[in-house]
C-alpha cells in the first residue's frame, strides 16, 4: 500500500487524487507535488526494523507513491557506494569528503532510481507506451527499464547528444526521436503527448522526483542516521537537487534527523540560470536559450525544476556557485586519481566543492554526488 494521501500543485496548492495520471496541475499547469501521511510512516518505521535493513532503492518504498509492491520494476538500483575521498588536499579539514558513486546504478546513472518508480506507475495505471525528452541519461534510463516492464518507449532527444548514449538506448529497443537542437525543444515534444492517455509521459515529473529521493535518504543511511554537513550537487533541470530536498524534509518529519544539511548547487559557467537568480536575490528563473557547456547532461537552460531548486538552497542556508568546463574536466582527472571515472557533468559537484573551498572546512562530512559514469560521454576532448 501507499501513503500517498494527494498530489498537490506547488503554484495554487490545488489537490488531486493520488490515483489520477497527472504530469502538470490540471488547473494553473504548475508542477506537481505528492503528498503522504507521514504520521502513518513514522508508526511503520518505529515499529519495524526499518533502520538495520539492507540499503537498497527500495527499503524506503514507503516514501514512494506505488500501491502494488509485489509489481514492481527494479534492476536492482540504488545502494550505490559512499567512498570518502582519499586525496591530499581533501584530508585538511576533520570533516570527510565522501563521493556518491552513482555510477554503480544499472545503467550507469542516477535516474535508474526515479525511473523504477516512474516505471512501475506505469505497470499500475496498466500504460503500454512511455514517451520521455532527454538529452540522454534519463532516456537510455527510461528505455532500459520500460523494456524490462514489456513497455513500448519513445525517446525524443535533441541533436547535440552524445552518440554513446544514442547506441545505449537503441540497445534497449526504444525508438529514437531527434527533434531540435536544446532539451526544451524535445521537451515540448513530449509535452504535445499529454492529451493521449494511452501514453504515459516519463522524465522530470513528480513520480520520477519521489524515486529520486532515495539519493538523500541513503546518504544519510550510509551515515549511521546523521545528515552531513552538505551535500553538492551537479544542476540541470534540478529534479535530483529538489527530491534531495524533500527526502531530507521527510526524514526530519518522521524524527530521523533533526537537522537539515546545507544544499549546494553546481552549475556550468555557460549555463548556470540558476546561480544567476540565486545571486541577484530572484525567485524566479531567467532562461538561457543560448546556453552552452561541455557538460550536456545539465546543459539545461530553462530548469523546470528551477524555482523548487532556489526553495531548497535557501531554506537550507546552501548556495549556488558555476563551474568553468576547464575546472570540471580537471575535477573529473582528480576523480580518476581516486578511482572514480564520473562523467562531466558529475565531477561538477568536485569542481563546486573545491572552489568553495568545502574541503578545507570542519563542519562534518560533505557529500559530493557523482551523478553519472565518466562511460556515459568518452566522446568530449580533454
Amino acid at each position: 500500500m501507499t501513503y500517498a494521501t494527494s498530489i498537490q500543485c506547488m503554484h495554487c496548492k490545488k489537490t488531486f487524487s493520488p490515483e489520477l495520471t497527472l504530469f502538470a496541475c490540471a488547473s494553473c499547469g504548475g508542477p506537481l507535488d505528492i503528498v503522504y501521511n507521514y504520521e502513518q510512516i513514522k508508526r511503520q518505521i518505529v515499529n519495524s526494523v526499518f533502520l538495520r535493513e539492507p540499503i537498497t532503492h527500495w527499503k524506503y518504498s514507503m516514501f514512494y507513491p506505488i500501491n502494488q509492491l509485489d509489481k514492481i520494476v527494479t534492476l536492482q538500483e540504488g545502494g550505490t557506494p559512499l567512498v570518502p575521498s582519499v586525496a591530499q588536499e581533501d584530508q585538511k579539514a576533520q570533516g570527510s569528503l565522501f563521493f556518491k558513486y552513482e555510477a554503480c546504478n544499472p545503467t550507469g546513472v542516477f535516474k535508474d532510481r526515479g525511473t523504477s518508480v516512474e516505471i512501475t506507475k506505469a505497470v499500475e495505471l496498466g500504460i503500454k507506451e512511455v514517451a520521455c525528452a532527454t538529452t540522454g541519461n534519463m532516456g537510455a534510463s527510461v528505455a532500459a527499464y520500460a523494456g524490462r516492464a514489456g513497455i513500448k518507449a519513445r525517446i525524443f532527444i535533441p541533436s547535440f547528444a552524445s552518440p554513446i548514449k544514442i547506441q545505449q538506448i537503441k540497445s534497449y529497443g526504444a525508438t529514437i526521436i531527434r527533434t531540435g537542437k536544446t532539451y526544451d525543444d524535445a521537451h515540448a515534444h513530449v509535452k504535445a503527448l499529454r492529451q493521449q492517455k494511452h501514453i504515459y509521459l516519463a522524465g522530470d515529473y513528480a513520480h520520477r522526483a519521489e524515486g529520486q529521493k532515495s539519493v538523500g535518504f541513503e546518504i544519510v543511511d550510509q551515515l549511521n542516521w546523521q545528515p552531513p554537513s552538505a551535500i553538492v550537487m551537479p544542476v540541470g533541470n534540478g529534479v535530483l537537487f529538489s527530491a534531495v530536498y524533500k527526502a531530507m524534509c521527510e526524514l526530519k518529519v518522521v524524527g530521523l534527523i533533526k537537522k537539515l544539511p546545507r544544499l549546494i548547487a553546481v552549475q556550468a559557467n555557460g549555463c548556470n540560470p540558476i546561480v544567476q537568480a540565486y545571486r541577484n536575490k530572484k525567485k524566479t528563473i531567467t532562461p538561457q536559450p543560448k546556453a552552452k557547456t561541455l557538460a550536456t547532461a545539465i546543459l539545461c537552460g530553462n530548469p523546470l525544476e528551477g524555482e523548487r531548486v532556489l526553495e531548497a538552497i535557501r531554506a537550507t542556508k546552501g548556495t549556488a556557485v558555476s563551474v568553468s568546463d576547464q575546472e570540471m574536466l580537471l575535477a573529473q582527472k582528480q576523480l580518476g586519481k581516486q578511482g572514480l571515472f564520473a562523467e562531466l557533468s558529475s565531477a561538477a559537484s568536485y569542481a563546486g566543492a573545491h572552489k568553495l573551498g568545502l574541503h578545507h572546512q570542519n563542519k562534518g562530512p560533505v557529500v559530493c554526488v557523482l551523478t553519472g559514469h565518466g562511460l556515459k560521454d568518452i566522446s568530449l576532448k580533454k
